[in-house]
């Protein structure tokens, strides 16, 4: 009966050594899935870079503000109860000083104007009359044929005739200048800016007819932070950009006395020149050019503003992204001023700055050297 046994502790080695070889296959596969699962850095975007760039700016305050008219002038009527008949002149019209605007119904001022002169000459024959009898009457002072009191009488009703004259003159005077005030004139040259003066109506004193915008000038009120307006001088350049595009060079007239204390800020008055695209009533943008400096510039592209932040992502020699923050200056069309943050041989993704994060990995392009066209000497040259 022993050949059993040897034949049963034979097939167990046989297991065993099975086991062992599927848990050594087992680790083995294992091990190579492991290493194969380990990540390897691998380049997710190719970069250009760049670096700052010393540029030369002009030194600017910037501005916001409204064109306005640099003198309005409201034209109105100084007598009522008169009817408009005639309205000579419309919105957008040129005036001279003087020109007649519009012309009131004068009938009945000329039939006051004539009593009243009429009363003048009554009252001119009036003190002639007077006049007479207290000269004759001062002559016979010495002869006594008149009494003290006499002569005193005729002396009073020379001066109580002069004096009627006066009131008469004195009416006469108001008549014309009512007569005057039926046409309405231009008080200076400029343009019409507005009209409410209509054919057929009855106005009263003082009402508004036209608005006249002195000589057609107009100029900006900016609205300039208390900090910068000790840095403005009178007679100093302004660029101001209208809606649309359009430039105008204006300067500088005067500083306000007094800043408001809700804003802080003051306000500058910039004469502009005459213009066909400037209207009273827009607003407009504009700056001061205080002198030029030296700066530290980017391109607008390697930029990234967030929340009124500027970022850039610096770029190492093994080619990882770095997300940092900067401080950033004066815009021009193309770039903008990095004023802290950065130092001066650092490189920075050129553009597409957006689509990378810290730790990415990337791969910078070199730029080729640039070649310049052969001539038409080299040309020849290679012909040969």
């Amino acid at each position: 009966m022993p050949f059993p046994k040897r034949k049963s502790c034979f097939g167990i080695m046989i297991a065993v050594i099975a086991s062992a070889a599927a848990l050594a296959c087992i680790q083995a596969v294992s091990s190579e899935s492991d290493a194969i699962a380990e990540p390897t850095a691998q380049p997710s975007l190719s970069v250009n870079v760049t670096t700052l760039e010393s540029q030369t700016l002009p030194t600017t305050i910037a501005a916001n503000g409204d064109i306005a008219a640099w003198q309005e002038i409201i034209i109105g009527t100084e007598i009522g109860g008169l009817r408009l008949v005639e309205v000579k002149v419309g919105v957008g019209d040129e005036v001279t000083e003087g020109q007649v605007l519009a012309v009131y119904n004068a009938t009945t001022v000329r039939a006051e104007l004539a009593r009243s002169r009429a009363a003048v000459a009554e009252a001119e024959a009036t003190l002639a009359e007077a006049n007479a009898n207290a000269q004759r009457a001062r002559g016979l002072k010495t002869t006594g044929s008149l009494s003290e009191q006499q002569i005193q009488q005729y002396e009073t009703a020379e001066l109580t005739a002069r004096a009627r004259l006066g009131v008469a003159q004195a009416q006469n005077e108001a008549q014309e200048l009512r007569l005057a005030q039926t046409q309405i004139v231009a008080p200076d040259d400029g343009l019409i800016t507005s009209r409410t003066a209509t054919v057929g109506a009855v106005t009263g004193a003082d009402q508004e007819l036209f608005r006249l915008t002195r000589h057609g000038r107009l100029e900006w009120r900016a609205e300039v932070a208390a900090s910068d307006l000790n840095k403005l001088r009178p007679g100093q350049d302004a660029r101001v950009t209208l809606s649309g595009g359009y430039e105008l060079e204006g300067r500088l007239r005067t500083i306000a006395p007094l800043v408001d204390t809700a804003t802080r800020n003051g306000l500058v008055y910039v004469d502009l020149p005459l213009s066909d695209v400037a209207r009273a009533g827009m607003f407009a943008r504009g700056e001061f050019e205080l002198g030029i400096r030296q700066v530290l510039t980017l391109p607008r592209s390697a930029v990234q503003i967030r929340d009124g932040f500027g970022y850039v992502h610096r770029v190492s020699g093994e080619g990882q992204i770095t997300e940092q923050k900067v401080a950033l200056g004066q815009h021009t069309e193309d770039r903008i001023e990095i004023r802290a943050g950065l130092e001066p041989d650092a490189r920075v993704v050129a553009s597409g700055g957006a689509f990378l994060g810290d730790g990415d990995q990337v791969r910078v392009i070199e730029e080729e050297p640039f070649h310049s066209p052969p001539t038409d000497g080299a040309d020849a040259e290679e012909g040969v």
